[in-house]
């Protein structure tokens, strides 16, 4: 082996590959010296050695490389310094969202665990969605974990309904429903003076609030509270609006018993086009064991 060799085995070896490399030669050719430092040696010393050289080569080289190592374990130490400090201010607002979101649920008691199941869904459909190149650059691991994280307070709005409408056992009559259909109103709003208060834009209330406000509108602009159909609807919101409705279909309420899995897939298969994003509902078909994952994973205790 030649010193080219040498150091190249040094370079290979985890437990080598970082110690300064000085190259000793009896040549005084420019090729051979450019040759050693373009492969990554720190320094070259020609033949004859003289010996305060050496030292002085070599203790330069090692202040260097203490000095490195200083710096990169400084650098790891911010690094995971940030990334702890990153984690806590996630927990903090994940938990921020869940209690806001709970505000709403727990007005309605026999919602259990919707806000997780419907989070869980959101997700899937988004994921799947994804897959599909009309989506591909509107849905990026980014803004599918905005839209995600934004999922639970679709109904923060709510909190606004009184007690009478929103618990009512029976079939609403035409002036609560138009009461309750105040809600998603009511929950834009509120997220929008959040948005205002927050001293810089925080991404994923631009998502709660499309969310909130536009879960219940249908494809074919015969829904609430804004008519819009199509395109027009946020794609949040159609992601929303089938998570919710599958749920919704799937649980007990005081005012009707559950269906079965497969009784809601073929609901939502037969308002594919009116109610819900066509594209929205193929999704859904091809993630529909997930779904049915996620619902008993989640079930609510009642139920269980």
């Amino acid at each position: 082996m030649d010193g080219y060799a040498v150091f190249a085995a040094l370079r290979d070896d985890p437990l080598t590959r970082d110690i300064p490399v000085i190259f000793v030669t009896a040549l005084d050719g420019l090729q051979e010296e450019e040759k050693g430092l373009e492969l990554g040696a720190v320094d070259y010393i020609s033949k004859p050695l003289r010996p305060t050289i050496v030292q002085a080569r070599v203790r330069i080289q090692l202040e260097l490389k203490r000095a490195r190592d200083r710096l990169r374990d400084q650098n790891h130490f911010l690094e995971s310094e940030i990334a702890r400090r990153m984690g806590e201010n996630l927990l903090v607002q994940e938990v921020s969202i869940r209690a806001l979101a709970r505000l709403a649920e727990i007005r309605d008691p026999e919602t259990g665990n919707h806000l997780r199941r419907t989070q869980a869904y959101v997700s899937v459909l988004a994921k799947r969605l994804a897959l599909n190149p009309r989506y591909a650059e509107r849905l990026d691991h980014r803004t599918i974990e905005l839209i995600a994280k934004s999922a639970p307070l679709h109904d923060i709005g709510k909190v606004g309904i009184p007690d009478y409408i929103l618990l009512k056992p029976g079939k609403l009559t035409p002036e609560e429903w138009a009461i309750m259909q105040t809600h998603a109103r009511l929950g834009s709003e509120a997220i929008e003076h959040a948005e205002k208060d927050a001293e810089r834009p925080v991404p994923f209330l631009a998502f709660a609030k499309e969310i909130a406000c536009h879960h219940h509108e249908w494809w074919d602009g015969s829904g609430y509270p804004d008519g819009l159909s199509n395109e027009a609807i946020p794609l949040s919101a159609r992601l929303m609006a089938l998570a919710d409705v599958f749920d919704a279909l799937i649980s007990k309420r005081v005012y009707k018993a559950p269906i079965t899995q497969d009784g809601a897939r073929d609901m939502i298969c037969a308002a594919r086009g009116t109610h819900f994003d066509p594209d929205v509902v193929d999704a859904f078909v091809a993630e529909f064991p997930r779904f049915a994952e996620i619902a008993s994973r989640y079930v609510d205790e009642a139920a269980e």
